[in-house]
């Protein structure tokens, strides 16, 4: 039984009927492209030029607009100007077509006056029932169905191979140079798709669609921003399940990245921290190479990510080893040696001489195929490793039977195989790719594929919600009465979840006592007062009352001369706390990914040190587990070099909980700064705290 989702799939790449609004009979416009790629490529359905200045378009009689075509129409492509566009929609509404693509830019991509001329087309389709395309869409290919729906030049001199990979791309000049690359390693293609504006139809939900298309196996994304999260999330879990990988090249890895994507497509870039964090959690891969994007899929369709990543490497020459494996180790990847049963093995049953050296180097003498194949295989068949990268010298470019046969005819068992060769070497390349082989081109493209392998993880599994825990802290936010709450007010949400706090008590002026053990620390409540330390409102290690009492005058003077306007709640006093480690535990509700948990080094400095791990919130405490694992300056509470342990179980299950404020929809922003982590088995606390709604 079809979906709503596989009706609209059949509507948009295998329609009976078709129509050209704006085609032109000029050969050297774009317009006239769509018309002329279809009959090229073998469209069998109808096709319906619309122009009113035309009887006839290349031999098909043309229409002045939609409604005078008595047929059906599934799906129609909008080719005429910017300030036409909103009247052809309103035909194609009026028309009932189901989809309508927009070739016309103009738009959103160029400031307000044109995101208002967007959201009234957006209006106009979801008030008609039409799914909308673009606007600012270079346009769509299906090999299947032979639909070139498209202005791309590229489609004018390529011939496109049909194939398993499907590309979906937030730009549409990039769809050509994507497809020439993956045709030129020898890619097959089901389904090409540009995005445009993503106005309605946007990334995400094309790549769920195509989930469910049996024509593909892997799904590329050419991403300059997320504007689709819900769709993309689902799609990524569903293809995970269905074993059709995702992977996507994403613009934004620099503030330049970015700003290009910005300007390029009018949308919010955002943080690419945040959109890293919201690709893994969803099962879909990253790459940072073009070439990777089109060279990783053989490794990894029909596969699921490993628990370990150990990489074996074997050459016939001694550089091009190096080269793949520098990088390797650049990327902290795992590089074994044989083991000594496989050196045996190779002596005792092939008369093969090789050492325990962490690349397998056979030099001239691997360059036969009986000895490249018997240390191939015995590498393949050993439990040692998971992936073996098999590298071919001179011989890929002139004597492919040499190194490329024993790859081709290998048995890789549960291995995965990543064949770099060193020459430029297409022939070899191509037998590669009939059989199913990942084959690299350049040590960085073979790098970046199995960085990505390893850091690909089965979509995150979201615990459910503590339903007593979270009822008890809405009920203490809306005790507080005010959108930032001050460290003891959000000091107490936190506890209501779970997390530790040091023993704390207020006081509204100097002379007042504080039921507290001493040494305490003195601090300025306020929820207005950020960064308490340099607004002079913090005295540490004061040891009994009468140090207290000075300490809570000087306070109260500094901040009222540095902020005036503060609105103080008192003093707060706080048990002094020591441990291990000062970590820095945060929440937000990222506009693009959601709610999102931050782990990192705590302290005045943690703006500086940007090594931190995050996570779509909530987190289980196992994943909190790996976050912990993956902080750089963690490593002393993990038992670094003999270090003291801190208890990183604990801190494991107060992420957990702290992460829980993804449940209370008020909550924007939140922060833990410092949580102290004391020794194993001595817990984690609290010792300060905001929360803004």
């Amino acid at each position: 039984m079809n979906t709503p989702l596989d009706l609209l799939r059949q509507q948009i790449f295998s329609p009976r009927s078709v129509a050209l609004i704006g085609a032109s009979s000029d050969a050297s416009k774009n317009t006239s492209r769509p018309q002329r790629y279809m009959r090229k490529y073998g469209y069998a359905g109808k096709l319906f030029p619309i122009n009113p200045g035309r009887d006839e378009i290349f031999g098909e009689k043309a229409y002045p607009d939609v409604t005078a075509v008595a047929d059906e129409i599934d799906h129609a492509l909008i080719m005429v100007p910017a300030k036409m566009v909103k009247k052809a929609l309103e035909q194609c509404v009026a028309k009932k077509i189901p989809v309508v693509t927009i070739y016309t830019d103009g738009f959103a991509e160029i400031g307000a006056e044109g995101r208002a001329m967007q959201e009234e087309l957006q209006r106009i389709a979801k008030a008609g029932g039409v799914r909308l395309i673009g606007p600012n869409c270079i346009g769509l290919f299906s090999s299947q169905t032979n639909l070139a729906l498209s202005v791309n030049a590229v489609l004018e001199n390529l011939d496109i191979k049909p194939g398993p990979i499907a590309v979906v791309s937030q730009s549409g000049s990039m769809t050509g140079g994507l497809l020439s690359r993956g045709l030129g390693r020898g890619v097959g293609f089901s389904k090409l798709v540009s995005v445009g504006n993503e106005a309605d139809i946007a990334l995400g939900e094309f790549a769920d669609m195509l989930v469910d298309d049996p024509h593909t196996k892997a799904i590329l994304l050419f991403m300059e921003t997320l504007r689709d999260a819900e769709h993309l999330a689902r799609a990524g879990r569903r293809a995970y399940e269905a074993g059709k990988p995702i992977i996507a090249f994403k613009l934004g890895r620099s503030e330049i990245g970015q700003d290009c994507a910005a300007s390029h497509t009018g949308a919010m870039a955002g943080s690419d921290e945040m959109a890293d964090t919201f690709l893994k959690a969803h099962g879909i891969l990253r790459v940072d190479h073009l070439e990777t994007l089109f060279e990783l899929p053989p490794m990894i369709m029909g596969k699921k990510p490993r628990k370990t990543h150990r990489v074996a490497i074997m050459s016939t020459t001694g550089g091009g080893a190096a080269t793949v494996a520098d990088r390797l180790g650049t990327l902290g990847i795992d590089v074994v040696g044989p083991t000594q049963q496989v050196i045996d093995n190779l002596k005792n049953n092939h008369n093969i001489t090789i050492s325990s050296a962490r690349v397998t180097d056979l030099t001239l003498a691997g360059a036969k195929k009986e000895i490249y194949s018997a240390v191939l295989n015995e590498l393949l068949a050993s439990d040692h490793c998971d992936l073996v990268i098999p590298i071919a010298g001179s011989s890929a470019q002139f004597h492919p039977q040499i190194a490329v046969s024993p790859m081709v005819e290998a048995d890789p068992r549960d291995k995965i195989i990543a064949a770099f060769l060193a020459p430029h070497a297409d022939k070899s390349l191509n037998l590669l790719s009939e059989a199913g082989i990942a084959g690299f081109r350049t040590p960085e493209s073979c790098a970046d594929a199995i960085r990505a392998w390893r850091d690909w993880t089965a979509p995150q599994t979201q615990p459910a919600i503590d339903s007593e825990r979270v009822g008890e802290a809405k009920k203490l936010l809306a005790a507080a009465g005010t959108k930032q709450l001050n460290e003891f007010d959000a000091c107490r949400v936190f506890a209501a979840l779970g997390v530790p706090q040091a023993a704390t008590a207020v006081i509204k002026t100097p002379d007042e006592a504080a039921n507290v053990t001493f040494p305490v620390v003195a601090k300025i409540l306020s929820p207005d007062i950020a960064h308490k330390t340099d607004a002079g409102g913090v005295v540490l290690n004061i040891a009994d009352a009468a140090a207290l009492k000075t300490a809570a005058r000087d306070i109260l003077e500094k901040v009222g001369k540095k902020h005036p306007q503060a609105k103080l709640n008192g003093i707060l006093v706080q048990r002094m706390e020591k441990g291990l480690a000062e970590i820095i535990l945060g929440f937000k509700r990222d506009p693009q990914v959601g709610p999102v948990v931050v782990l990192g080094i705590g302290g005045v400095l943690a703006e500086i040190y940007k090594d931190f791990a995050a996570r779509l919130a909530p987190v289980s405490v196992e994943d909190a587990v790996k976050m912990i694992e993956q902080v750089k300056g963690l490593a002393p509470i993990r038992g670094y070099r003999g270090m003291t342990k801190g208890d990183c179980a604990a801190l494991a299950k107060t992420v957990s909980d702290f992460s829980q404020l993804a449940y209370i929809d008020s909550i924007v922003e939140a922060e833990i700064n410092p949580l102290i982590v004391k020794a194993e088995g001595a817990g984690v606390v609290a010792v300060d705290g905001l929360i803004a709604q």
